[in-house]
């Protein structure tokens, strides 16, 4: 049996979880200059009374090949290329952050997942197959893009009423556009939302760790 850590890196905070203690979450800031070595050593500090054999690591930007691709808009540089394996010095499999919060949240069906966080994180699943998506800086208005609007820059600049309104916007269009079965809204800001778009629900805000779990469920081990 594996003993999974997980460690959801997010633009104010990096959480993490273990799979032998699924209820016990630890966290540190994160913030605009965390370098992945930093995060490594944060990580190791937090865990070091845990013992762990693999990694899943929710990385907030575009992965390729179990790489991300670009270093994160609302974290440090440093994170292309670094080998978090030799890091931490055991197997770890890295996805979009929010394609792990979505597979912790899924039901099965064609569900498309919002994360309302420091950004916006987006990802859908269609019977049982994880498509990470890159929603966040596509066009939105007035040069500005949907996490312009209704990431935290939008909810600061707005206001809650009207960052409120842009929410139902977005996640209306995209409904339309995309036309998904089930609709989730996540992140750290959902809480902020009186009541919910027409047609979503509202994500567990443990998902991203049980989406991390589910990473390596049916892997008979590190090899």
């Amino acid at each position: 049996m594996m003993d999974i850590l997980v460690i959801d890196v997010g633009g104010t905070h990096v959480k993490i979880s273990l799979s032998t203690r699924p209820d016990e979450k630890r966290k540190f800031d994160s913030g605009s200059e965390l370098t992945p070595g930093q995060m490594v050593e944060g990580v190791k500090g937090l865990a070091q009374d845990w013992p762990y054999t693999v990694i899943s690591l929710g990385y907030p930007g575009a992965v390729l090949g179990g790489r991300p691709v670009h270093d994160p808009h609302n974290l440090g540089a440093g994170w292309t290329g670094f080998d978090f394996a030799a890091a931490f010095a055991c197997p770890v499999r890295i996805v979009n952050d929010a394609a792990m919060q979505a597979l912790g949240n899924y039901q099965g069906g064609k569900m498309l997942f919002l994360g309302l966080g420091t950004g916006l994180g987006s990802a859908m699943i269609v019977d049982a197959i994880v498509e990470p998506l890159e929603l966040a800086h596509l066009p939105y208005r007035k040069g500005r893009t949907f996490e312009d609007y209704i990431g935290v820059r939008g909810l600061e600049r707005l206001g809650k009423k009207k960052w409120r309104k842009a929410v139902f916007d977005v996640v209306d269009r995209l409904q339309h556009a995309l036309e998904p079965g089930d609709m989730v809204l996540g992140g750290g800001n959902v809480k902020r939302l009186e009541e919910l778009p027409p047609g979503s629900r509202r994500g567990d805000d443990m998902a991203a760790f049980a989406g991390g779990f589910r990473l390596w469920e049916s892997v008979p081990g590190p090899g």
